[in-house]
């Protein structure tokens, strides 16, 4: 009867103490997020539960279970096992306790700052901070776990002797990887890319998406996902459209003909931005830029607060421009001049004049040009 009862008020007990201790934890947790509203701290903490209550499971089940006195055949390999269990527990539990400081600290910093760039700056280094301590955490606990298995702890001593030879070779093999490494530490602290910000890379626009130790996802206006390492951006030019103030500057570009009405042009540019939501009123222009035999072209100069609305004042510029060209002025489109083409001179016999070849009597006789008939004599001004 005892060996049935004292395994199972050991595990028995465990158990309850566990959800007893884990409901209790909760419940406080629970309390302070409902009177702390302002702060999310405690709410992010309750996301620890799982992992906590794990750990305190392992922990009283890996003390107490010698006094169990089950499987005692198997008590090495089990008590291995428990405390692998409680290890890798206590690490997830302090990374999500960790998670959760990092991102009251930028929730309470997005609040208290109203500007854009800088927060988006912060929560790029928060994020990478949060990737790196994880990164950490998850490290020590997989070598805490090798070294609870003894010929793990006799092999250290070979593996530090040569250590310095494997970080030479490891730091060549891996050199890709460091320079990624360090070029994502770069970037979120040197403040040259952040998330959300706007940038043009290869030719593609679009919004960065994604910051990690190795690699950068830039989400492009088409919905397409573009990954790079991060390496590109410390080693490659690339236009970040949201350094500094978010305000740009956009150009749109109309080839007209030689008589439209530019005047009448830049009346109709400020009466399409008047009526443009996207348009900041800073500035606006339009002028004649260049010009061809067949067209001259017109720059229209607008402004608006940030890349996306940029896009749409150009485009709707271009398409009620057009618009209007074509419904008021369609002289001042683009025309192609045509005129008639003019034949080549005849011999006298009416065949075509070729330089190679000579009429059909042999003689080499001068070409004549074809007869064009007299203008017509009567008509104004005309006897």
């Amino acid at each position: 009867m005892e060996n049935v009862l004292r395994p199972l008020i050991v595990v028995g007990g465990s158990v309850v103490l566990t959800l007893l201790i884990g409901w209790a934890v909760d419940h406080v947790l629970r309390k302070a997020d409902t009177r702390h509203q302002e702060a999310s701290l405690w709410g992010l903490l309750r996301r620890a539960r799982v992992p906590f209550q794990l750990v305190l499971f392992a922990a009283l089940l890996r003390g107490s279970y010698d006094q169990a006195k089950l499987l005692v055949e198997h008590r090495v390999g089990v008590g291995r096992t428990l405390t692998l269990i409680l290890i890798g527990s206590a690490a997830w539990l302090v990374v999500r306790i960790a998670t959760a400081i990092v991102e009251t600290s930028y929730t309470r910093y997005a609040n208290a700052h109203h500007d854009p760039a800088r927060v988006r700056r912060v929560r790029t280094q928060v994020t990478l901070i949060q990737r790196v301590v994880s990164a950490i955490v998850t490290v020590v606990a997989v070598a805490s776990m090798l070294l609870t298995f003894p010929a793990m702890r006799a092999a250290g001593a070979s593996l530090l002797a040569s250590a310095g030879i494997l970080g030479i070779v490891a730091g060549v093999a891996a050199q890709s990887t460091l320079a990624n490494l360090f070029a994502g530490l770069q970037i979120a602290f040197g403040d040259m890319v952040r998330l959300g910000d706007t940038v043009v890379v290869d030719g593609e626009w679009g919004t960065v998406e994604e910051i990690t130790l190795t690699f950068l996802t830039v989400r492009t206006w088409d919905e397409r996902r573009i990954t790079m390492p991060v390496s590109y951006f410390t080693s490659k030019p690339f236009e970040n459209w949201s350094r500094g103030t978010p305000q740009m500057t956009g150009i749109v570009f109309f080839h007209v003909d030689h008589s439209a009405p530019v005047e009448a042009m830049r009346e109709q540019l400020r009466d399409i931005l008047r009526e443009c939501p996207a348009w900041d009123g800073r500035d606006y222009g339009l002028a004649v830029t260049d010009s061809t035999p067949n067209t001259m072209q017109v720059r229209a100069l607008v402004t608006a607060k940030d890349a996306d609305d940029i896009w749409t004042v150009r485009v709707t510029v271009r398409e009620r421009m057009i618009r209007w060209l074509t419904d008021a002025h369609p002289y001042a489109l683009p025309r192609v001049n045509t005129t008639e083409a003019i034949l080549p001179p005849l011999w006298p016999n009416g065949r075509p004049h070729r330089p190679d070849h000579d009429d059909t009597d042999g003689a080499i006789t001068a070409p004549t040009t074809p007869h064009i008939p007299d203008p017509p004599r009567t008509g104004p001004g005309r006897g």
